[in-house]
């Protein structure tokens, strides 16, 4: 194997690892939806609450969104650094 082929086999392994690091932002997107729809439903049985449900589920929501992050991050990392 030459030396090119050797670097175009590297690149094409690297976007194939990048996407497969990405699959960690399906379950950030996932534990969104699951977040505010459970919000969603205390605000309608216990209108009252709406105040603390709220609070409650952006905090739920950052941390399901951290996890998309960092699989981004890695997929950076994949790409540019390695």
């Amino acid at each position: 194997m030459d030396v090119e082929a050797a670097i175009q086999l590297i690149t094409g392994l690297k976007a194939i690892g990048a996407g497969l690091a990405m699959i960690g932002v399906a379950g950030g997107g996932a534990g969104i939806g699951i977040v505010a729809g459970g919000a969603a439903q205390g605000i309608a049985r216990n209108p009252d609450a709406a105040g603390t449900i709220t609070t409650n589920m952006i905090l739920g929501i950052a941390f399901a969104e951290a996890t998309a992050i960092y699989a981004l991050v890695v997929a950076l990392i994949i790409l540019f650094v390695l």
